[in-house]
Protein backbone atom coordinates (compact mmCIF):
# COMPACT_ATOMS: atom_id res chain seq x y z
CA UNK A 1 0.00 0.00 0.00
CA UNK A 2 2.51 2.40 1.03
CA UNK A 3 4.41 1.79 -2.69
CA UNK A 4 0.94 2.02 -4.10
CA UNK A 5 0.39 5.83 -2.24
CA UNK A 6 4.41 6.87 -3.10
CA UNK A 7 3.38 5.25 -6.90
CA UNK A 8 0.55 7.76 -7.03
CA UNK A 9 1.85 11.23 -5.35
CA UNK A 10 4.98 10.70 -7.68
CA UNK A 11 2.11 10.01 -11.03
CA UNK A 12 0.29 13.35 -9.46
CA UNK A 13 3.88 15.39 -9.03
CA UNK A 14 5.19 14.33 -12.92
CA UNK A 15 1.00 15.66 -14.08
CA UNK A 16 1.83 19.00 -12.30
CA UNK A 17 5.40 19.30 -13.43
CA UNK A 18 4.63 18.66 -17.01
CA UNK A 19 1.27 20.48 -16.73
CA UNK A 20 3.39 23.99 -15.50
CA UNK A 21 6.09 23.11 -19.01
CA UNK A 22 3.23 23.56 -21.00
CA UNK A 23 1.48 26.19 -19.71
CA UNK A 24 5.25 28.03 -20.04
CA UNK A 25 5.77 27.16 -23.09
CA UNK A 26 2.96 28.20 -24.70
CA UNK A 27 3.37 31.57 -23.32
CA UNK A 28 6.66 31.78 -24.53
CA UNK A 29 5.87 30.36 -27.91
CA UNK A 30 3.47 33.47 -28.52
CA UNK A 31 6.19 36.04 -27.16
CA UNK A 32 8.74 34.73 -29.38
CA UNK A 33 6.20 34.77 -31.96
CA UNK A 34 5.14 38.41 -31.79
CA UNK A 35 8.88 39.70 -31.61
CA UNK A 36 9.42 37.84 -34.72
CA UNK A 37 7.64 40.06 -36.68
CA UNK A 38 9.90 42.75 -35.42
CA UNK A 39 11.73 44.41 -37.83
CA UNK A 40 13.97 45.86 -35.43
CA UNK A 41 13.61 46.63 -31.46
CA UNK A 42 14.80 49.67 -29.57
CA UNK A 43 14.92 49.20 -25.29
CA UNK A 44 16.03 51.10 -22.53
CA UNK A 45 16.67 49.37 -19.37
CA UNK A 46 18.18 49.01 -15.94
CA UNK A 47 21.17 46.55 -14.96
CA UNK A 48 21.51 45.34 -11.75
CA UNK A 49 24.41 43.28 -10.08
CA UNK A 50 24.15 42.12 -6.40
CA UNK A 51 26.20 39.63 -4.53
CA UNK A 52 24.73 39.51 -0.86
CA UNK A 53 27.65 37.47 0.40
CA UNK A 54 30.32 39.69 -1.12
CA UNK A 55 28.01 43.09 0.17
CA UNK A 56 28.17 44.29 -4.04
CA UNK A 57 25.24 46.03 -5.36
CA UNK A 58 25.61 47.85 -8.54
CA UNK A 59 23.45 49.80 -10.48
CA UNK A 60 23.55 51.27 -14.04
CA UNK A 61 21.20 52.22 -16.78
CA UNK A 62 21.72 51.02 -20.67
CA UNK A 63 20.18 50.48 -23.95
CA UNK A 64 20.34 48.54 -26.34
CA UNK A 65 19.16 48.39 -30.28
CA UNK A 66 18.55 44.94 -32.16
CA UNK A 67 17.97 43.95 -36.15
CA UNK A 68 18.03 40.62 -37.01
CA UNK A 69 21.22 39.20 -36.00
CA UNK A 70 23.07 42.42 -35.09
CA UNK A 71 23.02 44.80 -32.14
CA UNK A 72 24.25 47.79 -30.65
CA UNK A 73 24.62 47.52 -26.70
CA UNK A 74 25.45 50.50 -24.15
CA UNK A 75 26.48 50.00 -20.89
CA UNK A 76 28.58 51.03 -18.26
CA UNK A 77 30.42 53.91 -20.34
CA UNK A 78 31.10 50.64 -22.78
CA UNK A 79 29.35 50.32 -26.65
CA UNK A 80 29.67 47.09 -28.35
CA UNK A 81 28.31 46.43 -31.38
CA UNK A 82 28.04 43.35 -33.68
CA UNK A 83 27.26 43.46 -37.23
CA UNK A 84 26.58 40.14 -37.52
CA UNK A 85 29.86 38.63 -38.02
CA UNK A 86 32.47 40.78 -35.91
CA UNK A 87 32.15 42.65 -32.23
CA UNK A 88 32.99 46.06 -31.58
CA UNK A 89 33.98 47.03 -27.95
CA UNK A 90 34.71 50.61 -27.80
CA UNK A 91 35.54 51.39 -24.06
CA UNK A 92 34.75 55.51 -23.69
CA UNK A 93 36.90 56.64 -20.65
CA UNK A 94 40.04 54.63 -22.34
CA UNK A 95 39.63 55.92 -25.48
CA UNK A 96 39.78 52.37 -26.83
CA UNK A 97 37.92 49.98 -29.39
CA UNK A 98 38.64 46.45 -29.46
CA UNK A 99 37.72 44.05 -32.37
CA UNK A 100 37.10 40.63 -32.46
CA UNK A 101 35.44 37.96 -33.96
CA UNK A 102 32.61 36.38 -31.57
CA UNK A 103 34.26 33.53 -29.91
CA UNK A 104 32.77 29.85 -29.08
CA UNK A 105 31.54 30.76 -25.55
CA UNK A 106 29.94 34.27 -26.82
CA UNK A 107 27.89 32.55 -29.02
CA UNK A 108 26.82 30.50 -26.79
CA UNK A 109 26.34 33.15 -23.82
CA UNK A 110 23.02 35.61 -23.81
CA UNK A 111 23.48 36.96 -27.19
CA UNK A 112 20.88 39.92 -26.83
CA UNK A 113 19.33 39.04 -30.10
CA UNK A 114 18.56 35.42 -28.88
CA UNK A 115 16.46 36.64 -25.69
CA UNK A 116 12.99 36.16 -26.71
CA UNK A 117 14.29 32.87 -28.29
CA UNK A 118 16.68 31.98 -25.61
CA UNK A 119 14.54 29.07 -24.12
CA UNK A 120 14.15 26.96 -27.31
CA UNK A 121 16.97 25.37 -27.12
CA UNK A 122 19.48 24.03 -24.56
CA UNK A 123 16.74 24.84 -21.18
CA UNK A 124 13.63 23.25 -19.03
CA UNK A 125 11.49 25.56 -18.23
CA UNK A 126 8.45 25.92 -15.96
CA UNK A 127 5.55 28.34 -14.87
CA UNK A 128 6.32 29.64 -11.95
CA UNK A 129 3.13 31.57 -10.70
CA UNK A 130 0.99 34.76 -12.07
CA UNK A 131 1.93 37.51 -9.83
CA UNK A 132 -0.08 40.95 -9.76
CA UNK A 133 2.29 43.87 -8.13
CA UNK A 134 1.61 48.06 -8.73
CA UNK A 135 3.59 47.52 -11.89
CA UNK A 136 1.27 45.19 -13.20
CA UNK A 137 0.66 41.45 -13.41
CA UNK A 138 3.07 38.90 -14.97
CA UNK A 139 3.70 35.97 -16.00
CA UNK A 140 6.42 34.38 -13.56
CA UNK A 141 8.58 31.90 -15.46
CA UNK A 142 11.82 29.84 -14.58
CA UNK A 143 14.39 28.33 -17.30
CA UNK A 144 17.17 25.96 -16.23
CA UNK A 145 19.62 25.64 -18.46
CA UNK A 146 20.51 21.77 -19.42
CA UNK A 147 24.36 22.77 -19.73
CA UNK A 148 25.56 22.22 -16.13
CA UNK A 149 28.68 24.07 -17.20
CA UNK A 150 27.04 27.58 -17.51
CA UNK A 151 27.95 30.16 -14.92
CA UNK A 152 24.23 30.72 -13.88
CA UNK A 153 21.64 27.80 -12.75
CA UNK A 154 18.14 29.62 -13.38
CA UNK A 155 16.85 32.92 -15.22
CA UNK A 156 13.69 34.04 -14.17
CA UNK A 157 11.78 35.97 -16.69
CA UNK A 158 8.52 38.23 -15.89
CA UNK A 159 6.30 38.73 -18.96
CA UNK A 160 3.36 40.80 -18.74
CA UNK A 161 -0.24 39.48 -19.21
CA UNK A 162 -1.62 41.81 -21.30
CA UNK A 163 1.10 42.96 -23.91
CA UNK A 164 3.23 39.77 -23.07
CA UNK A 165 5.93 41.74 -23.47
CA UNK A 166 9.11 41.08 -21.27
CA UNK A 167 9.91 43.03 -18.35
CA UNK A 168 12.46 42.06 -16.67
CA UNK A 169 15.10 39.04 -16.32
CA UNK A 170 16.66 37.59 -13.75
CA UNK A 171 20.26 35.81 -14.13
CA UNK A 172 20.83 33.49 -11.06
CA UNK A 173 24.56 32.79 -10.58
CA UNK A 174 26.63 29.86 -9.41
CA UNK A 175 29.38 32.68 -8.29
CA UNK A 176 26.85 34.29 -6.39
CA UNK A 177 26.79 37.31 -9.00
CA UNK A 178 23.01 37.79 -9.80
CA UNK A 179 21.57 40.11 -12.43
CA UNK A 180 18.62 41.77 -12.90
CA UNK A 181 17.55 43.50 -16.51
CA UNK A 182 14.21 45.39 -16.24
CA UNK A 183 13.18 46.86 -19.22
CA UNK A 184 12.08 50.84 -19.09
CA UNK A 185 11.14 51.19 -22.47
CA UNK A 186 10.62 49.26 -25.38
CA UNK A 187 10.15 50.03 -29.06
CA UNK A 188 9.49 47.95 -32.23
CA UNK A 189 9.86 48.60 -35.69
CA UNK A 190 12.44 51.47 -35.93
CA UNK A 191 14.44 51.96 -38.96
CA UNK A 192 17.87 51.85 -38.52
CA UNK A 193 20.92 51.27 -40.91
CA UNK A 194 23.66 48.74 -41.29
CA UNK A 195 25.90 51.10 -40.11
CA UNK A 196 24.24 51.62 -36.95
CA UNK A 197 25.77 48.45 -35.79
CA UNK A 198 29.25 49.00 -36.76
CA UNK A 199 31.40 51.21 -34.99
CA UNK A 200 32.30 54.30 -37.18
CA UNK A 201 36.59 54.36 -37.33
CA UNK A 202 36.16 57.96 -39.02
CA UNK A 203 34.05 59.60 -36.52
CA UNK A 204 36.28 58.54 -33.89
CA UNK A 205 39.65 59.50 -35.10
CA UNK A 206 41.18 59.97 -30.98
CA UNK A 207 40.33 56.40 -30.21
CA UNK A 208 42.80 53.43 -30.54
CA UNK A 209 41.98 50.96 -32.79
CA UNK A 210 43.39 47.04 -31.22
CA UNK A 211 42.40 44.71 -33.74
CA UNK A 212 42.31 41.46 -32.34
CA UNK A 213 40.87 39.41 -35.00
Amino acid sequence: MTKYISLLFITLLSLNVSAQENKAKTILDKVSAINKEHSSVKAEFTFNMDNAEEDVHESSDGNIILKGNKYRLYLMDVYTYFDGNTIYQHLVDAEEVNIKEPDEDEEEGLNPTQIFSLYETGFKFGYVEERKTPAGTFHVIDLFPLDEEKPFSRIRLHIDTKSLEMKSLVSIGKDGNNITIKIKKFEPNVEFKDSDFVFDEAANPDVEVVDMR
